[in-house]
């Protein structure tokens, strides 16, 4: 395995200045920001672009990870593909095509994405909406040889995410209808177990079951905050105590998780995704985050 980050979290740094200061600090891999450039996302950690997939050199990008010594993990992009708003949902979906173009052409095995979701709908009006949206989308990038590998977030924080969340794919039950729906070998998951934490889901068991669909991980730690869950209660659906922290500083348990990802055959990036409102502000705590992530994997993953 291999350890690395997701680019997200350095907004105003350049792709050259990540690849220099990961190399430098340990870490063997990007998952690379790929969001549209110009921005227009205001959620955190998105709208960052540090490959803009419309104009790009491909030889340039690939020269300066090997001159840091450095993968490329995935292309991240990781909006709502199930937007109400007809509009914005067929942008994204046109973007998410750009992206896989750009995984093609830097010969990157893996995009990672969000399936998407409209919160005020059902759960099966969501799968229909799935069955119409997803299978051509991952035969797009099935014929360019990529594999789409979606996260387990709910994405559901705020009361503008209530009541449903905006992506459907964040339970064991959901992923098997997903898989059913779209049974493409090239059609997996970017797991989280930060994410089933606050669900009371068996993260272990989960990569138990779902071996053949983890194509990337993701490495953030939650925080059950007790008080808060003591005043909102599960009901909340996490909101009001569920606190996304760096590795090391919450509940899962990393040597269990990752044993059982040796244990199934993984042998690909664990890509700390930087979430962690305590390490937020300036570089210099980004980066301390990021080394806090560093020291909890390192001496786990060889």
């Amino acid at each position: 395995m291999k350890l690395g980050l997701l680019t997200a979290a350095f907004p105003d740094q350049t792709l050259e200045q990540v690849a220099r200061w990961a190399h430098e600090n340990g870490f063997e891999a990007l998952e690379i920001a790929c969001w549209p450039s110009g921005g227009g996302e205001r959620r955190r950690y998105s709208g960052v672009s540090h490959i803009d997939v419309e104009r790009f050199d491909a030889k340039a990008v690939r020269d300066l990870m090997h001159h840091h010594d450095l993968e490329i993990s995935s292309l991240a992009y990781y909006p709502n593909h199930l937007d109400p708003d007809q509009a914005t949902r067929e942008a994204v979906n046109t973007h998410l095509r750009r992206v896989i173009e750009a995984a093609q052409r830097l010969e990157v095995g893996i995009v990672g994405t969000f399936v998407g979701r409209d919160q005020h709908r059902t759960e099966g009006d969501s799968l229909e909406d799935f069955k119409r949206v997803w299978p051509p989308l991952v035969r797009y990038a099935r014929e360019r040889n990529v594999k789409i590998a979606i996260e387990n977030c709910p994405m559901l924080f705020s009361n503008d995410e209530w009541p449903g969340g905006r992506n459907l794919a964040y339970s064991p039950a959901l992923w098997r209808r997903l898989f059913e729906i779209v049974p493409d070998d090239n059609f997996g998951l970017n797991l989280d177990p930060s994410h089933l934490v606050w669900q009371f889901i068996d993260y272990i068991r989960a990569v138990r079951e779902f071996a053949p669909r983890i194509f990337h991980v993701h490495a953030k730690d939650m925080e059950v905050d007790r008080d808060g869950l003591y005043e909102h209660g599960v009901m909340s659906l996490g909101m009001g105590w569920q606190v996304p922290r760096l590795p090391g500083l919450g509940e899962v348990r990393w040597d269990r998780f990752i044993s059982a990802l040796y244990a199934i055959g993984y042998d690909w990036v664990v890509s700390v995704e930087h979430e962690d409102r305590r390490f937020e502000g300036n570089l210099e705590l980004v980066r301390r985050g990021f080394v806090v992530a560093r020291n909890t994997l390192r001496p786990l993953i060889v």
